[in-house]
């Protein structure tokens, strides 16, 4: 039911005026036709009805409602705490030929600015990855669109011939819809080839040693990394994924901090041009520095 609508009618079966319209009473009903004129007017049965239900919890009226031939419905304000914007609806009618209203019902409902709890949202939707913590059970639905029962077998031509040859299997085992799922959810996510350490890696997943295929039909696309050293170590990895600890990544070039040997050549002489000084002081005689050369301290 709309609240913008002003043409409400009051008791008494006029048109409210313009003070009337503006105000919040008379925007919660619209009245596409004449009502009842006798219905409209009991405004204070409807008003008992409501107080006998929500007993002081019952403001101001915000107008009247035709909802068929001789049955009209009262709004009287909430001022319930915490139920803003929320009305009482009480529905009225009379008898063919009868001058006398009859309560029908009497609801609380909501308008169109009332505040009302988010949608319900069943449990198994609104559990996201990282939500489960150790001890706890996170039981599937029967519904499961990712589940299928084994005696289906998976639509997946090498898992159904593993186990026809072992004469095994399980209760259930992934769809079609379920390994789509995951493929996607892995190949968008950290470790796929659209990413910061896919696209400046030397080499990908699937030409990488460490790189352990999964089994079925995901192994063209994906499989677990074995190398201890990086971060997706034991995690599922796309084939076109990779990192800086690529298993042909090599070293090149002598390592930082290594220098050849340093040889020292005492055995020659060095000779020690004079100079003279600066204040005009005639410079020392030049010396010659040897294995056993003395100098003296005298001028």
């Amino acid at each position: 039911m709309s609240t913008e609508l002003p043409d409400t009618v009051s008791p008494g079966g006029d048109q409210a005026d313009d003070d009337t319209a503006a105000s919040p009473a008379s925007r919660v009903f619209a009245l596409p036709g004449a009502p009842d004129a006798t219905l409209v007017d009991a405004v204070e049965l409807a008003r008992a009805a409501a107080v006998e239900v929500a007993g002081e919890d019952v403001g101001e009226h915000l107008g009247v409602k035709p909802e068929a031939e001789r049955v009209v419905t009262h709004a009287f304000a909430a001022t319930l705490p915490g139920y803003v914007g929320w009305y009482w609806a009480v529905t009225i009618a009379r008898a063919s030929r009868s001058r006398t209203a009859t309560v029908d019902e009497v609801v609380l409902l909501p308008g169109d600015a009332a505040l009302r709890a988010p949608t319900w949202v069943p449990w198994h939707e609104r559990v996201r990855p990282g939500d489960l913590s150790p001890g706890e059970l996170l039981p599937t639905t029967d519904d499961d669109v990712r589940l299928v029962p084994a005696y289906t077998l998976s639509d997946d031509p090498q898992v159904d011939d593993v186990a026809f040859e072992l004469g095994v299997g399980r209760d259930q085992v992934m769809s079609r819809d379920g390994r789509e799922l995951a493929a996607e959810r892995w190949y968008t996510g950290d470790r796929g080839p659209d990413t910061a350490m896919a696209r400046q890696a030397p080499g990908h997943c699937g030409t990488c040693g460490f790189f352990l295929a999964l089994a079925g039909s995901l192994s063209a696309g994906f499989g677990v990394c074995g190398n201890e050293v990086t971060d997706s170590d034991g995690q599922v990895v796309s084939v076109e994924y990779g990192c800086g600890a690529h298993s042909t990544t090599r070293s090149s070039g002598t390592p930082l901090g290594e220098h050849g040997e340093v040889v020292y050549d005492d055995g020659d002489e060095v000779s020690l041009e004079p100079r003279g000084a600066i204040d005009g002081t005639p410079a020392r005689p030049a010396l010659e520095a040897g294995p056993h050369a003395e100098v003296s301290a005298e001028s």
